[in-house]
């Protein structure tokens, strides 16, 4: 980037590091889409100049460190993503010193990350550093919460696809952080037979062989509504089988009819769940929750970034 302050316009580092291309792989995610991200935050940031309060307020070549604390005890995600802000505003000059591992439980007045590098760039970092990690966090934090409520029951927590456009990646890796499951990632990795793909097809069972014609490779869930369509995908030969909007009792009956069919099918909950009947649901025997609101509702983690200055 630019030195901040030299009259001239702020433009974001090209390339990231091989060091946070490597992290980012082995956190399960693209670089170039992780980059793309931060690029578009950056970029909203930067595009009038460069950030006119620290120039006016910050000498230039002081150095500091930086702590990076949760205000509310959460889990961590997304701290992978602070060595790509770094990479991009400052190539170099921000170094990690200290860092907590994404889906670590945090409590108040504990750094997650310990950075170390001039004011300026810090500073200039630090709103795109702290909305994508209070985000995630707030992603993870919510779904750690799901997972203990089901603790002990054999039942996973799953996503969906209701994420924020261009975070959908980001948003999955933090379910994962909080020990949550991911669900497909778009409409081309697995096949979801809905109440509308059902109706163009005219049946079930019509939809389900479409389905396997077309696309044998690809996993397949089909979602229904009613015990009796339940027993019409069970006959049909379905792997997994989306409940949606069924009672706890509901889901027993679903479970105990799979079990008496021998089929091996897989049982996904889904509609009108919340934390405070999470357990009775997972209680049924059910494989899976899916929970849209980990994603589309959960609240931001309150982290701030506190300067320590160096002498």
């Amino acid at each position: 980037m630019t030195q901040v302050g030299s009259g001239q316009l702020p433009e974001v580092a090209a390339e990231l590091s091989s060091a946070t291309r490597a992290a980012l792989a082995r956190a399960g995610l693209d670089p170039e889409d992780v980059a793309r991200v931060v690029r578009t935050a950056l970029t909203e940031d930067l595009r009038y100049g460069p950030d006119a309060t620290t120039v006016a307020t910050v000498p230039e070549g002081l150095s500091a460190t930086a702590e990076i604390t949760p205000r509310k005890p959460g889990v961590l995600a997304g701290g992978v993503l602070a060595d790509v802000v770094f990479d991009l505003v400052a190539p170099g000059r921000i170094e990690i010193v200290e860092r907590e591992p994404d889906g670590s439980r945090l409590e108040p007045g504990q750094p997650a990350l310990l950075v170390r590098g001039e004011v300026r760039d810090l500073l200039t970092a630090e709103r795109t550093v702290l909305n994508l990690l209070c985000h995630l966090s707030g992603v993870a934090t919510v779904t750690a919460a799901w997972v203990r409520a089901v603790e002990g029951t054999g039942c996973a927590i799953r996503d969906t696809r209701k994420t924020l456009p261009g975070l959908r990646s980001l948003q999955k890796y933090a379910v994962r952080c909080g020990g949550g499951v991911n669900h497909r990632l778009g409409l081309g990795d697995a096949v979801l037979i809905k109440d509308n793909h059902v109706v163009a097809a005219g049946s079930v069972a019509a939809a389900l062989a479409a389905v396997r014609a077309h696309a044998p490779h690809l996993p397949c869930e089909v979602e229904v509504t009613t015990l009796e369509e339940l027993d019409a995908v069970l006959d049909a030969g379905a792997e997994l089988v989306l409940l949606d909007n069924f009672t706890p009792a509901q889901c027993a009956e679903a479970v105990r009819r799979v079990r008496a069919a021998g089929t091996g099918t897989k049982l996904e909950a889904s509609g009108g769940l919340t934390l405070e009947v999470a357990r009775q649901y997972a209680e049924t025997g059910v494989d899976y929750l899916a929970v849209g609101a980990l994603t589309h509702s959960a609240p931001a983690l309150d982290l701030g970034l506190d300067l320590r200055e160096d002498r």
